[in-house]
């Protein structure tokens, strides 16, 4: 006989999560003593030891008998607030082996979230630890009681047989079956097209074409969420009724977390949309407000605008007050105030500057588009039989006399002109999008790299297509900067039109398609295919987490048919079909930075430099601390994937992997699937590079995009994210008033105040850190994984952004990177790793979160 030994675990839980808008810091556990008795049930699985009862492919590791949560631990401080810790005793013979899985059954009435599972004093392997991270439903939800592995890795071939079942079934009921309603205690990851962003129901002007699935919009996938169709287009899907309800089904662990800002996050986009913007938008529709002057606009920031008491009495009665704090963060709420951006803080003016304007292309919220000029004068892609010759009119006689001395050939082959090209992006759009209220120009910006290694912009040109049709080419005007006088007033107007153009590229392209959009299908596919017990799924997952859930609520409020975006970006209805056009110029390895640097002509390979690269502008602190970062991530994945795949046929043998890869490419990225770019993932090499790729885009060239917006472009002129008339022609009375008062002119062609108020109000919480953030080099958990070398090539990262964070904050402040913190005495921390929670301008957090 076998002796029945005692093991002693120990599970950390919280209850459902219920935000209390009366007090949100209330307790998020009710009643403990309901999870004690008989309530909530554990059975410890064998990963050596086999059921008796199981034969050839049955066969499936022995259950020990059941076991139940029994006191609440109270003399452990909880991790997190609203955390419980609860003893458990299990019964387990020796013939049992070692304990590698355990199933749970909650006959609880409500959901709870389950962290951990520590057992102690296991014979032989001492301390065993389950990391869970996972929402348990009731029973009758399942069809089969949950299951949670150990922090073991194992490929799929190297799997325990008694658990290898147990891990093929777990992976099945993530796929579904792809049918039905998915509801919030499903687990099911599956793809769809971007079909619910129109709502045809409403409204013919709500109509949007179907992103995803066709040549002509083209677009990754999204989670299925299997709502019904539309009544009037059976092709796109009904819509949530957006006012009872922000419950966009992905599956529920991929939901936002449990501490005040990660939920607050829905409640005040929803609060932005609901309350704030109609109560707005009532004040200015009986009362057109314009900025007259700059300092109506510095009053958001340094006393408010004062608000009619009925708007605010509704905007009170409707938020509640812990998160009107958030909104309007003023002690006296008849005010609507804004924290003072950075870009203004330290000198009010400096944002006007030629070298400032030029600067942030280099060390902005959108340093990820400047080439190098390889040609003059810059050429189109654009079929020509299509849009005519689109050829640009800037000559060598708009900028010879302002590069210092030499001629364009030379500045060219020496690398000192370079290009901020929005031209061949909006002129196949242009013409419908000034058919709204938007009126702008397709842009190209010209630039020279001066000795002291800043940029100054030497020539704008700004097209219009031509009125009797697009084949017929484009109008095009060329403007050169101006120190005093009208010349100066229109080159302040140039460079704001490149900005508004900027701003739509950065928001739908650069930030949403490029980070957001892209790596869904990532998230998707690893979910399906990699088990939580696979070394990948356990390199990946940190960087996948909430993306799914930010981007449900972005389809629900911010890019679809009349939200937020459509009402304060440019393109307006055009918007999300224009990142559809673009996404065909989507290549996977160009996401690699080093890739991208090469490919915009910013970077030379160089053998003899650090890296293997050389950059054209030396003092490019996107580039230069991006370099750093990247091949710091680089180094931990060779480092990880090289302790579990010794050669490369243990990548091409590798099931989950190669079945991830398959699918992420012809289902994820289905309209891309025949491109021939894609890595075969056949090599360690590949298999490094794409892993790589992804930590990038999740974490580094998101925060790069997403947490500068508020610093610089809460200040709204520096960066105005639409135009409303043309540029003032001579004998016109808008060119009058631009002579008689500059300021006032130029405010009424950038975005209106009501636009301004919406579009602030909601990059102020897009850009803030969350207190439950975990950064790049950071784990929620200590015991993430069972392999000692896995650990510490983690610690090896850790401590190599440390030393990445150092050098940053060393170049911020020698004085001779003029770039890296410019007029504006704003130093570039973009990229610096760490940060606090909060609105700060720093931090890489591990995923797209926000």
């Amino acid at each position: 006989m076998f002796e029945e030994k005692k093991m002693i675990g120990r599970v950390v839980l919280m209850k459902k999560n219920v935000l209390d808008f009366n007090n949100l810091s209330a307790s998020f556990l009710d009643r403990l003593h309901e999870f004690v008795g008989k309530r909530v049930s554990l059975q410890l699985i064998s990963a050596d030891q086999f059921h008796p009862n199981g034969e050839g492919n049955d066969m499936k590791g022995k259950l020990g008998k059941v076991a139940y949560l029994e006191d609440w631990i109270t003399t452990i401080t909880p991790l997190t607030a609203g955390e419980s810790a609860f003893r458990v005793t299990f019964d387990w013979d020796e013939d049992l082996g070692i304990p590698g899985a355990f199933l749970i059954r909650n006959n609880h009435h409500s959901e709870f979230y389950l962290k951990t599972l520590t057992l102690e004093n296991v014979p032989g392997q001492g301390v065993i630890h389950f990391i869970c991270n996972s929402w348990v439903y009731p029973a009758h939800r399942y069809e089969k009681d949950r299951i949670f592995f150990s922090n073991k890795t194992y490929l799929p071939h190297e799997t325990p047989v008694a658990l290898l079942k147990y891990r093929e079934e777990e992976l099945e009921s993530l796929r579904g079956n792809g049918k039905g309603t998915l509801q919030e205690w499903d687990r099911v990851y599956d793809y769809a097209y971007y079909n619910d962003l129109g709502d045809p129901d409403k409204g013919p002007q709500y109509a949007r074409p179907v992103l995803g699935g066709s040549g002509e919009y083209p677009y990754p996938r999204r989670e299925r969420t299997g709502r019904p169709p539309a009544k009037s287009d059976a092709n796109m899907e009904s819509r949530l009724n957006f006012t009872m309800s922000l419950d966009i089904y992905v599956p529920r662990d991929e939901r936002f977390g449990h501490l005040k800002l990660a939920d607050f996050l829905a409640y005040a986009l929803k609060s932005i949309v609901q309350v704030l913007k109609p109560e707005l938008e009532s004040v200015f529709d009986s009362t057109p407000n314009e900025f007259d002057s700059f300092e109506d606009i510095f009053k958001l920031y340094e006393g408010g605008i004062k608000l009619p008491e009925g708007t605010l009495k509704n905007i009170r009665d409707k938020i509640p007050a812990e998160m009107l704090k958030e909104l309007i963060p003023t002690e006296d709420a008849r005010y609507l105030k804004f924290p003072m951006p950075q870009v203004i803080k330290e000198d009010k003016s400096a944002w006007r500057t030629d070298e400032e304007f030029a600067r942030e292309m280099l060390a902005g919220v959108h340093p990820v588009i400047i080439c190098c000029l390889q040609k003059f004068p810059p050429t189109s892609k654009l079929d020509p039989k299509v849009y005519g010759d689109q050829t640009s009119t800037i000559r060598k006689e708009h900028i010879e006399s302002n590069i210092d001395g030499l001629t364009v050939d030379e500045a060219i082959k020496q690398k000192k002109l370079f290009i901020l090209d929005h031209h061949d992006t909006l002129i196949p759009y242009l013409r419908r999008i000034n058919s709204t209220s938007t009126k702008t120009y397709a842009s190209r910006t010209i630039l020279f790299l001066k000795s002291d290694g800043t940029l100054k912009p030497l020539a704008i040109e700004l097209s219009l297509p031509q009125p009797e049709g697009d084949q017929y080419g484009v109008i095009s005007k060329v403007y050169t900067p101006a120190e005093e006088g009208v010349e100066n007033s229109i080159w302040q107007l140039a460079k704001a039109y490149v900005a508004v153009n900027d701003s739509g590229h950065h928001q739908l392209i650069s930030h949403w398609l490029h980070t957001h959009a892209v790596i869904e299908p990532f998230i998707i596919a690893a979910n399906r295919h990699l088990s939580v017990l696979h070394p990948i799924h356990k390199l990946l997952h940190p960087h996948f987490r909430d993306t799914m859930n930010i981007n449900a609520l972005a389809r629900q409020i911010l890019i679809n048919a009349g939200g937020i975006v459509e009402s304060t970006v440019f393109p307006s209805k055009y918007s999300m079909e224009m990142s559809s056009v673009l996404y065909k110029n989507w290549v996977f390895p160009e996401q690699a930075l080093p890739t991208d640097l090469i490919k915009r002509g910013i970077a030379i390979e160089d053998s003899s430099s650090p890296h293997g690269l050389q950059l054209v502008i030396e003092d490019y602190p996107y580039a230069v601390d991006g370099l750093e970062i990247w091949f710091s991530i680089k180094t931990w994945v060779h480092d990880y994937c090289s302790f579990y795949y010794k050669e490369d046929d243990i990548v091409k043998q590798d099931t989950e992997l190669q079945a991830w890869w398959k699918e992420l490419r012809e289902k994820g990225h289905g309209d891309k699937k025949d491109e021939p770019w894609w890595p075969k993932m056949q090599t360690l090499e590949e298999l490094i590079e794409v892993c790589t790729t992804i930590i990038w885009i999740a974490s580094a060239l998101h925060a790069s995009t997403n947490f500068g917006q508020y610093p610089y472009a809460g200040f709204l002129p520096n960066r105005p994210t639409i135009s409303r008339r043309f540029m003032p022609e001579k004998g016109t009375p808008e060119y009058d008033e631009l002579v008689a008062n500059p300021d006032k002119a130029f405010l009424k062609t950038i975005t209106a105040q009501l636009q301004t108020l919406i579009g602030v109000s909601l990059i102020e919480i897009l850009s803030r850190h969350s207190s439950d953030e975990v950064y790049l080099g950071q784990r929620d958990t200590p015991n993430w994984t069972h392999d000692v070398e896995a650990l510490e090539a983690f610690d090896k990262f850790g401590n190599k952004l440390a030393e990445v964070e150092e050098r940053i904050i060393a170049m911020n402040n020698d004085g001779k990177h003029k770039n890296r913190v410019g007029p504006v005495n704003m130093p570039y921390t973009l990229l610096y790793p760490s940060s606090r929670n909060g609105l700060t301008g720093m931090g890489i957090p591990n995923s797209v979160a926000i």
